[in-house]
Parts: structure tokens; C-alpha cells; sequence
């Protein structure tokens, strides 16, 4: 791959990485489309979380679906390659990390930013496809390269969601039939703070009261966290007057199964 990677520089092409996790669905293959806009050669890492088996035939499933949009390389090395016994170098960006599903889920980010760090190292892109659907994951990733002088640029993509708002998540295929219907109340929720928002709303703790109103109001939800921080640093926001943008996060049990969700009020991340 590392050869590979150099050969289409040195041919003055560019590339775009998309990382993932496989198990592809319509969120995964618009960052793929979207690299394929901007790039010459699209080259997607699949590496599965840590204690996912991945079987050849979901590899082939996660291939077919990938050049179907145009791909031009699947990376999908060992987790042994990746990181064999003894591997003891991480990456950790402090301040961010701990924040958010860093509380919830403590070293989540260490390994996603080393994992995202060596791909970068071995792939060598011009530009690395990130979702919003893991926002505190895009701000970290930028910080990191940011702050790591890595060349390469992060280009965030839309969310992307069923008909009725629910965000595309593998986690969505472990909800019954009556958690699926309860799960749309983190759209819900999220768009009556935007709603009071626009209306002029500005204090934090009444926004997310409201949020967590409807959420509670459903009997299969129990919230794990609802948040509004600033983009950059991640810091609970009190008022949101005069902030440029600000970013709205919920992470929700529905059932037995933890679903994250969030919208950017007044722009981008």
C-alpha cells in the first residue's frame, strides 16, 4: 500500500482515502462519492473495531458495494499488521479526547486517532473522507492533523439519513421494530433545538431541557448525554450569543442499543 500510495504521487494523481470500520451502508458509500468528485484515485481502508470478526465474504460484500461507487483500491490489512504484539506507540489528542463519548467511552479516541494517524502514514492522501455523524471524531482528526503538520486535507460530509431522519448507523440493525419507530426521537429532539434556536433561544440549559423532554417522554429511550459545545474545543456552552456556530450532541439508548446523533446550528464543523 505504502508503494502503491507513492506511485500514484509520483504520477501526479490525487488521492483520496475514505477509513472505515466495513459494514458499508449509504452513509459510507457517500464519502466514497464524494472522494471520487474530488479525487483521482479513491483508496478505502477497511480495518474492523476492535473484537469485530470481519469473513470474507463481508469483505467481498463491503468490496462489490465500494467499486459499484467508483473506488479504486480497498486497504484491508490484518489488525496483527496493523498493530502486532507489542505495539505500544499511540496517538492522543488531550482536552478533546475525554469529552463527550470520551467520557462515555474512555480510550475510544486513542485508538481511533492512531488508527487514523497510520493510515494516513501508509496511504499518503491528499484528502481524508470523514462523516459528521461522528462529529466529535471530525473536530479531533482536524486537530490532529492540524497540530501533527500532516499533509493532508479532512473533508467532512453530510450526514446521511432514512426517510423518516433517523441517522444511518450499523447500530440501527440491532433495533426491534418498536425500537426502530421509538429511535426517530433524536431527530426529534435535535430539531426542536433547532427550531427554538431560530426562534431566538440562546441559553444552553433551556435548549437542552427541551431536547431532553421529548426524550424522556419516550419510554424505550434513556439519554446517555445531551450536550451543546463549541466546534473547536468541545467546551459546554452556556449562552450560544455570539457564538458563530455551535454543535448539538446526543447520545441515546433505545433499548439496549446506543445510538449518537448531532446538528451544527449556524454552519459547519
Amino acid at each position: 500500500m505504502v508503494s502503491i500510495g507513492r506511485e500514484l504521487r509520483a504520477g501526479g494523481k490525487r488521492i483520496g482515502l475514505v477509513p472505515t470500520s466495513g459494514g458499508f451502508h449509504e452513509g459510507h458509500l457517500s464519502l466514497m462519492t464524494r472522494a471520487g468528485e474530488l479525487c483521482d484515485s479513491v483508496i478505502v481502508s477497511i480495518l474492523p473495531d476492535q473484537g469485530v470478526e470481519e469473513t470474507a465474504a463481508d469483505l467481498a460484500r463491503d468490496a462489490e458495494l465500494a467499486f459499484t461507487r467508483g473506488v479504486d483500491l480497498i486497504f484491508a490489512p490484518a489488525a496483527e499488521d496493523m498493530f502486532p504484539r507489542g505495539f505500544s506507540t499511540f496517538v492522543t489528542v488531550e482536552g478533546l479526547s475525554e469529552k463527550l463519548e470520551g467520557a462515555s467511552l474512555p480510550g475510544n479516541f486513542r485508538d481511533s486517532t492512531t488508527v487514523a494517524t497510520k493510515l494516513i502514514n501508509i496511504v499518503h492522501p491528499h484528502f481524508a473522507f470523514f462523516g459528521r455523524k461522528n462529529a466529535q471524531q471530525v473536530v479531533i482528526v482536524k486537530r490532529m492533523a492540524r497540530e501533527l503538520a500532516m499533509d493532508v486535507e479532512i473533508v467532512v460530509c453530510p450526514i446521511v439519513r432514512e426517510e423518516d431522519g433517523l441517522a444511518l448507523s450499523a447500530a440501527n440493525s440491532r433495533l426491534s421494530t418498536d425500537e426502530r419507530k421509538a429511535a426517530i426521537v433524536l431527530r426529534r429532539a435535535l430539531e426542536r433545538c433547532r427550531s427554538l434556536y431560530i426562534g431566538g433561544e440562546r441559553d444552553a440549559a433551556r435548549l437542552i431541557s427541551a431536547m431532553r423532554s421529548m426524550t424522556d417522554a419516550e419510554p424505550l429511550a434513556r439519554v446517555d448525554y445531551a450536550a451543546i459545545t463549541n466546534t473547536n474545543r468541545l467546551d459546554a456552552l452556556v449562552s450560544l450569543t455570539g457564538e458563530k456556530t455551535a454543535l448539538v450532541s446526543l447520545a441515546v439508548y433505545v433499548g439496549a442499543t446506543r445510538l449518537t446523533d448531532n446538528i451544527v446550528l449556524d454552519g459547519e464543523l
